[in-house]
């Protein structure tokens, strides 16, 4: 794919409510060039050689940390990974500093993950260089919507009037949040589902449909999005105990025959196995989880490369 006019202007990457649909489109028609590279015997790309990518963690992760540090490698770029107890946050640096630092340093981008909510949009007027939200609070994890949005393209084409489910913690769950905005745009009906105190009926203002009936929430469903109970967001217990929501929400063989015949399952990870399902789903041919992991590359490749891209005000080959 050569050198064209893309529908993308943006430097920073911060939630799925600022982009509009062709932007997303966009993203995915990227990514679907560089999977294609990643079934080649030689799986680097030229795109960012030279650029230096910084990956900024400031709360546990093992795939998104992961997948941004490959996808940067893949791109050629050169890329340095901190996580939080290792930066000179924990000497009372602040977050402005740090990224300011970074810039000073000729980092040509960040990647920020951090426990408060909003913290990437504060860097993103801070500093020049692009800004890529890796998950923020319970406020957003764009690149996840936007990897289990492409999977389910992967599988049905368009969205449009496709029945997706996402159920389990809501209420604290960045990437239900960004789920929904991606999935709405992409024409899909979404319907978020578990107890009450975690999907209170105030997500039905976001334009999906709220149930509390785990068998209506999954008869004649696409697709399920399972979510793990975010324990760690959580200052007080929404439920009784880990065993009551699984036999109340736990996605089992049975529950699993609510959905349509070729339903997939999905699961952003990580797993807690035998609690929001079972492990014969986790590894069934229905699953799609793995799936997910390895889209998240070729997403991620995406972002880095149209960010960076609209920040230097130039395209170079995707694909040379």
């Amino acid at each position: 794919m050569s050198s064209r006019s893309l529908s993308w202007g943006r430097k920073d990457l911060i939630c799925i409510e600022d982009l509009d649909r062709s932007e997303v489109e966009t993203i995915f028609e990227v990514a679907k060039s560089f999977k294609q590279t990643m079934e080649r015997s030689v799986k680097k790309l030229p795109s960012l050689r030279g650029r230096t990518v910084v990956n900024l963690f400031m709360e546990p992760s093992t795939r998104t940390r992961i997948a941004f540090e490959i996808a940067a490698k893949r791109l050629s770029a050169d890329v340095i990974s901190m996580v939080g107890q290792a930066s000179s946050l924990t000497k009372g640096e602040t977050l402005k500093d740090t990224a300011r630092n970074i810039e000073a340093l000729r980092a040509d981008l960040i990647i920020l993950r951090h426990p408060a909510s909003g913290a990437p949009r504060y860097l993103m007027d801070l500093v020049g260089i692009p800004v890529i939200n890796a998950g923020d609070g319970a406020h957003a994890h764009p690149t996840q919507a936007l990897l289990d949005a492409y999977t389910l393209v992967e599988r049905f084409g368009s969205l449009k009037g496709k029945r997706i489910t996402i159920l389990g913690d809501i209420l604290f769950s960045r990437v239900a949040r960004s789920n929904i905005w991606c999935l709405t745009k992409l024409g899909a009906e979404v319907t978020v589902a578990g107890p009450a105190t975690l999907v209170p009926p105030e997500f039905g203002r976001m334009g999906v449909s709220v149930s509390h009936n785990l068998k209506e929430a999954l008869t004649d469903a696409d697709a399920v999005m399972l979510l793990r109970i975010q324990h760690e967001r959580q200052t007080s217990t929404h439920f009784p105990s880990l065993g009551e929501y699984t036999s109340m929400f736990g996605l089992n063989k049975e529950r699993a025959s609510w959905l349509k015949q070729d339903a997939i399952i999905m699961h952003p990870g990580p797993i807690n196995r035998g609690v929001e399902i079972d492990s014969e789903l986790a590894d069934s041919p229905r699953s799609v989880i793995l799936d997910q992991v390895t889209n998240g590359i070729a997403i991620r490749m995406a972002v880095l490369y149209l960010c960076a891209s609209a920040n230097n005000k130039s395209e170079s080959d995707l694909l040379a």
